[in-house]
């Protein structure tokens, strides 16, 4: 063994064990050392005993070629402008036991290659051609030996190299001469405006258009884009086809036409066209609005592209391939990044590969490369999912063409992700008043010495004869001119326009308008539809085995519908299900959401011993929608941006995504912030995503209790979303339907109950989902309205705590009145009922929350006519305390300040506000020093 010291005894070993196995089966191991034995064989049977030293050196050779494969991307010559980072061992002779004496030696290692018997110099020269010139690729990790044989041969037969024609040449050129010509055009004519050029990584654009060809060519018919603002504004124009007089009028524009009430900046939105490639095959495209958060449109991207796949495409992934572009520091940093990567091979969320470009100009605003990441590379991330990674020079416009090519053409072969690393660099500071020299003056005092991708290409195409530096200068000439023609007639429009995003996907939906919420349309199913839906998910197929207790549940169930009280699973099912047989596809999604959380939904069941699922709701009628149910990984961030995506591609469905608690979408805050609340405003994007976020105060502590309404209604304005509360599984039912069967749409925030799924009172009747419609505000009919002296009005699960008070002492003189939706605010239905009450002198507002938490602040603004007090928790920094003792004291206060006792004739019972005593006792939220005997 001491002969093969120049590698591990894992190596020697692994060898070993191929040999044997090519004895045994030649067809068992991978081709290239197949080839390689038979070398061997041959030497053998041919020299007999003399051949040891050739074999010595044979082994040799073949850890040689092996080490090209595993690490030859660590010695390439990809960055532009930087002397990359030395690493050791070097694929130097000497680390091999091999030398310079060696090099015109044949041997049979060659075979493995692709070049047959080949001298060793030959060998060396083939690999690093292949995988050390200016593409470096790292794939040996992936565990799909058919993926790792297809990688190797398309680059080893070819050296990593495509040979173009003269035609194809030009084509690279004209991209080039768009994208750079572009960029400087703007940089000359709107001095210091911020655009986030792509200056540096122009060959992005070529690059693009390679991935659109050839996907073309390979059956693509949509691509689905995603990408931070660098660069935008340069793909907007020469790949999206925007024609460039709008993005120049967005330069100079003062005001906006159409449906936009606030706008975004040009280098944040999107754009969808059809485009006609050189081989006449019209392709979609659609490069999605994203906001300053970078890597926040990655899992929208997935969420559009799994939509379409799954609507208009049937769900074949070879129609549609998503494109997300990364920037080298955003990528390496983003937690979503990784989120969105464990995403792509899941069952409810995979999208059959997406190729992934990163624009490694290797700074992250001000930040050297070597404080932005502790990997290796950017694209390490990568591996997770063992995804193949192309590092590769973008001044190679060529070796970049050709990585793409390979790149889509594995996407379609094997359907996983694809990671191109461009190796480039970023010619101004981050924006283009930054001074990139304050904290890189080495990295830019390289940067401005160096040519840009176009002028470099025109020099080797006038070398080799395809192109004049003439035919080049003329091309450059053209383009300016045509973008000068655009600039006159940007300089003509009055305003400026942004086209509707998804248009035709939305053109039977209107924005809405301030009178649609008087009141709600009616949702009513008739009662016999009902009966047969609820058969139909509630009974189990023959000849399965399920758990015994699903069976119980199903049976309760089915004693539910004959008593006619309906819980809220129940509710929510049969609106599915009646959506589901009247053409509106229902896609639900979530940690737990098959099961749901507090296991009240059972939607998908289980077969007993076995890995089989049987789903209910997709066994209605034959020409039923889908509904789907999903148990999600363990994100919120990377899947409410994947959900939002879906609901944004799926105008006529319901598409839900769940959070496990409430609060858990805390985590996703830049999804709600950046999409769900804003996107109508910033884009004229329309939306119907829907929220469930499980709230209610049950003493589980800070985490588990609140759904932070207060952030929501915090961002709400001009109609942008809806916050909804319902707490009756008749208004569940009517909710739902109503999200899909108006002319408009909105994104639904929904705070549901926990303690309520099971709670006795909260019940509906068959007749109140056959009839009717979604009530904003729910009235108290337990009453006798001329006696009301005091209205609660409240919202959720407290109304059930209230209720259990009131039914204690029959108090009929006080009126407990339920918001069902926060917002928009329900003012019309509100006073409606309070006109009811003509009596009453004192108005309170009850929440469980703190009083800086929930509602309080947003109802007592919204209804300043009113001498409203409060009873809430006292103000704190966290949600709820975590004792449960503690939780039920406070929760028995809130509940004593509304019905009020005393020390009267009537026995410290309720005595209303009839009584002297106990109308002298001041109504005040609850103080927790008194409450705790801490004063």
């Amino acid at each position: 063994m001491d002969k093969f010291s120049f590698v591990g005894n894992s190596e020697i070993e692994a060898i070993d064990e191929l040999y044997l196995r090519y004895l045994k089966d030649p067809q068992s191991i991978d081709e290239s050392w197949r080839t390689f034995f038979k070398g061997y064989e041959l030497a053998r049977t041919t020299y007999g005993e003399q051949t040891s030293g050739i074999v010595d050196n044979e082994f040799k050779v073949v850890t040689l070629i092996e080490d090209y494969r595993k690490r030859g991307h660590l010695f390439t010559q990809t960055n532009p402008v930087r002397t990359r980072r030395t690493y050791t061992p070097t694929l130097d002779l000497e680390n091999y036991k091999l030398s310079e004496a060696d090099l015109n030696t044949v041997f049979q290692a060659g075979k493995g290659i692709g070049i047959g018997p080949a001298t060793l110099q030959t060998i060396i020269d083939h690999l690093q051609q292949t995988y050390c010139a200016s593409i470096g690729v790292e794939y040996s990790y992936i565990r799909r030996p058919e993926a790792v044989e297809w990688l190797r041969a398309k680059m080893e037969n070819s050296k990593n190299l495509s040979i173009y024609t003269p035609e194809e040449q030009k084509h690279i050129y004209w991209h080039l001469t768009h994208a750079v010509g572009f960029e400087q055009f703007i940089h000359k004519k709107f001095v210091g405006q911020k655009r986030f050029s792509l200056e540096g990584a122009e060959s992005l654009v070529p690059a693009l258009d390679a991935v659109i060809e050839h996907g073309a060519n390979l059956g693509i018919e949509e691509f689905i884009i995603g990408m931070p603002h660098r660069g935008r504004l340069n793909i907007l124009t020469n790949i999206m086809r925007k024609p460039a007089e709008r993005i120049f009028a967005e330069f100079m524009g003062e005001r906006y036409d159409g449906n936009v009430t606030l706008g975004d900046v040009k280098y944040h939105l999107g754009f969808n066209s059809t485009i006609t490639t050189d081989n006449g095959k019209k392709v979609a495209l659609s490069l999605l609005p994203n906001p300053s958060h970078l890597e926040t449109v990655g899992p929208v991207a997935e969420g559009v592209s799994r939509a379409l796949i799954d609507n208009r495409y049937k769900g074949d992934f070879n129609k549609l391939a998503p494109i997300i572009i990364h920037g080298d520091a955003a990528v390496a940093a983003q937690g979503v990044v990784y989120e969105t990567l464990q995403m792509s091979q899941l069952n409810g969320y995979k999208t059959g590969g997406t190729i992934h470009l990163v624009v490694n100009n290797q700074v992250g605003f001000t930040t050297n490369y070597l404080d932005a990441r502790s990997s290796t590379y950017c694209t390490d991330i990568a591996k997770v999912t063992q995804s193949p990674i192309f590092h590769v020079n973008g001044d190679d416009a060529e070796a970049l063409v050709h990585t793409i090519k390979m790149a889509v053409e594995y996407r379609q072969t094997f359907h996983t992700d694809v990671f191109i690393d461009i190796l480039c660099y970023r010619r101004y500071g981050h924006n283009e008043g930054d001074e990139p020299r304050f904290t890189q003056p080495i990295l830019y005092d390289a940067i401005a010495k160096h040519p840009n991708p176009r002028d470099l290409y025109a020099i080797d195409l006038a070398a080799s004869g395809s192109m004049s530096k003439e035919e080049a200068k003329q091309m450059q000439q053209e383009f300016d001119k045509e973008l000068d023609e655009k600039l006159d007639l940007a300089k003509t429009f009055q305003k400026v326009s942004i086209r509707r995003f998804f248009a035709e996907e939305w053109k039977s939906m209107r924005h809405s308008r301030p009178e649609d919420f008087h009141s709600s349309p009616i949702t009513a199913v008739p009662a016999e539809t009902l009966k047969q839906l609820f058969t139909k998910f509630n009974t189990l197929p023959e000849g399965k085995s399920f758990f015994k207790k699903l069976k119980k549940l199903l049976d309760d169930r089915t004693q539910m519908m004959e008593s006619g009280k309906l819980d809220w699973a129940l509710g929510e099912l049969l609106a599915y299900a009646s959506l589901a047989i009247e053409g509106h596809p229902v896609r639900l999604s979530g940690q737990d959401s098959e099961r749901g959380t507090f296991s009240h939904r059972h939607s998908v069941y289980n077969i007993e011993d076995s890995d089989e699922k049987y789903y209910p709701l997709q066994n209605l009628d034959k020409n039923q929608a889908p509904v789907t149910v999903y148990n999600s990984h363990l994100s919120e961030y990377g899947v409410l941006g994947f959900d939002y995506g879906y609901a944004l591609a799926t105008p006529n469905g319901l598409t839900i995504w769940e959070a496990q608690f409430g609060d858990f979408f805390n985590v996703a805050q830049v999804i709600i912030d950046q999409y769900i609340s804003s996107a109508e405003d910033k884009w004229a994007l329309l939306n119907g995503l829907t929220l469930l976020l499980p709230h209610g105060y049950e003493g589980q502590g800070p985490e588990h209790s609140s759904a932070r309404i207060e952030r929501f209604l915090t961002l709400c304005a001009h109609n942008n979303m809806q916050i909804v509360i319902p707490t009756t599984p008749a208004n569940l039912f009517h909710m739902h339907r109503r999200q899909v069967k108006r002319e408009f749409t909105l994104p639904l925030i929904v705070f549901t109950p926990k303690s309520l799924l099971r709670h006795p009172k909260c019940v509906s009747s068959l007749s109140d989902m056959s009839s009717g419609a979604f009530q904003e505000v729910i009235d108290d009919h337990n009453t006798e309205p001329d006696t009301v002296l005091r209205v609660v009005l409240c919202s959720g699960k407290i109304y059930y705590d209230l209720l259990e008070r009131k039914e204690q002492f029959d108090a009929k003189d006080i009126a407990l009145i339920r918001v069902e939706q926060l917002y928009p605010f329900p003012a019309q239905q509100i006073n409606k009922v309070l006109n009811r009450y003509k009596h009453a002198i004192k108005y309170l507002w009850v929440q469980e929350e703190p009083e800086n938490m929930g509602a309080w602040n947003f109802i007592k603004n919204n209804l300043p006519e009113l001498d409203l007090e409060q009873i809430t928790r006292q103000a704190s920094g966290s949600p709820a305390i975590g004792l449960n003792k503690l939780h039920i004291l406070e929760q028995t206060e809130i509940i004593d300040k509304v019905f009020r006792k005393c020390d009267c004739d009537l026995k410290n019972k309720y005595c209303g506000l009839q009584c002297k005593v106990g109308s002298a006792r001041k109504n005040v939220k609850v103080d927790r020093d008194v409450l705790f005997g801490e004063k």
